[in-house]
């Protein structure tokens, strides 16, 4: 039977993708916790799930296997002891306890079958859905007026940041914001006890439970032997030089890590929000991660004379720096919006960068972005586009919405 992952590039052919269709959980979003939740504005709930179902459409016109997130946990809570467990997880993480609610949570949440569950665990439980016995602590009647036991996950569907695929392997990954922490636990249970994975050894390159966080978006597979990690105001420099410690211990393909250093902003929250691959030697690039004269802080981490031992290099050069670690006499550097003083920003913010590549030079991008997707066809490069007035919303474009677990090997 053919291992379930195996993502050894950014640009083969993709095969299998897990993505979350947008629920309740974006209309559990107010104004006055959007910064609490990530957001900066709210969706409309119809619109944004058939924005999405054309997105998803779109994938398997193409022939992408196309898996979903809550179905793929439905069907790993199979056991009443993985549901259990799950539920206990999830409230210690939520700190349910410290509420209160612990006991009358997980009885609320193990009362629903199992689809309704997962459904109910995105969404979030709101302190008017179940009934918590008097309180007698200060600090629980000053909480009175937060709306919810359960905070909803409305970032869910940007599937790309709580785990990625590197080779054969995944990284189950620590997020940055406590908003999206939780967010991973699906993936660590997934692996571990759904049918289509629990059957095989996956290698796990970085693990949830680490004291620094690193997220998907940052991570991005150049070659079989190459990975680039955003140093990012969500990806940090010490899960960076683990993970690498990780793939140069326990493989032999990936020989050298790429960590690029990108300004720690909303706007440029992960490096795929600036930075994409789009053909063998063609990329997509964010104007506005250069410094003056194009510099950068890139560091190149190659395995060192003994095993835990990391040698590292400095560049400050990127397409220097991509052409040596890729072998390649030439690369492309496509700006996001030309480069322009307003449409570069503009497209930027909307996600001109985020492409989501389904073969090499083949790309799924946002329809608003008009000015860089035409760029990129006077590259070469096809543009499917989808629409993206709701789901623009959440900041983040279809690589973002997308973690591909198996690609065709280039």
């Amino acid at each position: 039977m053919r291992h379930p992952l195996q993502i050894t590039s950014e640009i083969g052919e993709l095969k299998t993708v897990l993505i979350r269709r947008p629920g309740k959980e974006v209309e559990n979003l107010t104004p006055k916790y959007l910064h609490r939740m990530l957001f900066d504005d709210i969706p409309f709930l119809p619109a944004i799930q058939k924005e999405h179902d054309y997105f998803a459409t779109t994938l398997r016109n193409r022939g992408v296997e196309v898996l979903y997130l809550e179905k793929l946990m439905t069907e790993t809570l199979h056991d009443e002891q993985i549901r259990n467990d799950f539920i206990e997880q999830l409230l210690l993480e939520s700190k349910a306890e410290e509420s209160g609610a612990h006991l009358v949570l997980k009885e609320y949440l193990l009362s629903f079958p199992t689809e309704q569950l997962i459904d109910k665990v995105m969404a979030g439980v709101m302190k008017r859905e179940v009934q918590v016995s008097k309180r007698t602590h200060l600090f629980e009647m000053m909480e009175d007026y937060y709306p919810f036991y359960l905070d909803p996950m409305p970032n869910l569907y940007f599937t790309r940041d709580p785990a990625a695929v590197i080779g054969d392997g995944i990284t189950i990954n620590r997020l940055n914001e406590p908003a999206r922490r939780r967010e991973s636990l699906f993936m660590k249970y997934i692996i571990t006890y759904h049918p289509r994975f629990a059957k095989h050894d996956i290698p796990i390159w970085s693990d949830r439970d680490y004291k620094f966080s690193i997220e998907g978006g940052d991570e991005l597979v150049l070659s079989n032997e190459v990975v680039a990690i955003g140093v990012s105001a969500r990806t940090t420099a010490q899960a960076i030089e683990r993970l690498a410690r990780n793939l140069f211990t326990k493989q032999s393909s990936f020989k050298k890590v790429l960590a690029v250093e990108i300004p720690k902003t909303r706007a440029f929250m992960h490096l795929d929000t600036v930075f994409t691959m789009v053909d063998y030697d063609k990329f997509t690039i964010h104007p506005g991660i250069q410094g003056p004269g194009g510099k950068m802080n890139i560091y190149i981490l190659e395995r060192g004379e003994t095993e835990n031992d990391l040698k590292i290099s400095h560049r400050q050069d990127i397409a220097v720096a991509l052409k040596e670690v890729l072998n390649l006499s030439e690369i492309l550097l496509i700006p996001c919006g030309g480069g322009d003083i307003i449409a570069a920003p503009r497209e930027q913010w909307n996600d001109g960068s985020n492409t989501l590549a389904i073969a090499p030079a083949v790309v799924v991008t946002y329809d608003r972005n008009y000015v860089s997707n035409e760029l990129l066809r006077s590259h070469g490069i096809e543009v499917i586009e989808v629409p993206s007035s709701e789901l623009a919303r959440g900041r983040g474009g279809p690589r973002c919405m997308s973690m591909p677990i198996l690609r065709e090997d280039l």
